[in-house]
């Protein structure tokens, strides 16, 4: 599932690409992919020129003249790719925007789960999804991270995941920044001081950070919008890795359910911590 660094990675390579460009008209080839209805979210799009592309969240956000956005939820397989034409693109076409130059940007979705949507400014701020998104964790101060990470007592990847605590974390950049920070991901958030919450917070935005500049992290379908995969793969200390020897201390990574979610960590690396009590 694309997180916050793909989806900034695609941001990034469509806003130069389509900025200024103009929606001549849209096809909507698969009508789950517009649950606002084909018509309705075509007639809406047509003539409208790009101004920025831009993320929040987990969310692809293009605004157009005349006050509209169009949301772009990628959801597990999702992508955007602009002026790019190859099997995989027409295969997995799901919506396609023509522009007036005679280019197009597509929206594709092998497992047809995102979706697209068009909202004026107050109407995306009163979607529900939307407005329910906590801050983005690049731009959280470390006190604010404390603060909203530290309250209650639920397992800190839980925590981590959760998009109204903060937003566009998932699995992957959870993971590596726990092993980063030498916490494990079953640990009572209640059980973590401040100091090792500020540490946890510094290392989840080194991680992010490091993951943008590799272009976001392929392990299946997710390329960006040029049709490239990501690198940050190659850096991954434990996700994915369960049975794997830790590549810092030699330990066998163990695999776990935290909050429903497959978790990779390591025992010697991340001991547990002292309950609550205790600390």
């Amino acid at each position: 599932m694309p997180e916050l660094p793909e989806v900034e990675t695609i941001a990034r390579g469509l806003d130069p690409a389509l900025r200024g460009r103009r929606i001549r008209s849209v096809d909507v080839l698969d009508a789950i992919s517009a649950p606002q209805g084909a018509k309705p979210f075509a007639k809406r799009l047509t003539g409208r020129r790009v101004l920025a592309v831009r993320r929040r969240a987990k969310l692809l956000l293009l605004d157009l003249e005349s006050d509209l956005v169009l949301a772009v939820h990628l959801r597990m397989t999702g992508g955007v790719t602009a002026d790019l034409d190859t099997d995989e693109v027409r295969r997995f076409a799901r919506i396609r925007f023509n522009l007036d130059d005679g280019g197009v940007f597509v929206f594709t979705d092998i497992r047809r789960f995102g979706s697209c949507q068009a909202f004026t400014p107050a109407e995306l701020a009163s979607w529900p999804f939307y407005a329910s998104l906590g801050p983005e964790p690049l731009d959280m101060s470390p006190e604010l991270f404390v603060e909203r990470l530290g309250a209650g007592s639920r397992a800190v990847k839980a925590a981590l995941l959760d998009q109204t605590t903060l937003a566009g974390v998932g699995n992957i950049y959870a993971d590596e920044s726990l092993f980063r920070a030498g916490i494990r991901p079953q640990d009572k958030t209640s059980a973590l001081s401040a100091p090792r919450l500020r540490r946890l917070h510094k290392e989840l935005q080194q991680v992010l950070t490091q993951a943008i500049r590799e272009n976001g992290s392929s392990i299946r379908d997710y390329r960006d919008a040029g049709g490239n995969a990501g690198a940050f793969q190659n850096h991954f200390n434990v996700y994915g890795r369960a049975g794997e020897p830790c590549r810092v201390c030699g330990a066998t990574l163990r695999g776990a359910k935290v909050g429903g979610r497959s978790t990779t960590y390591c025992p010697k690396c991340q001991p547990p911590s002292p309950p609550p009590s205790a600390v």
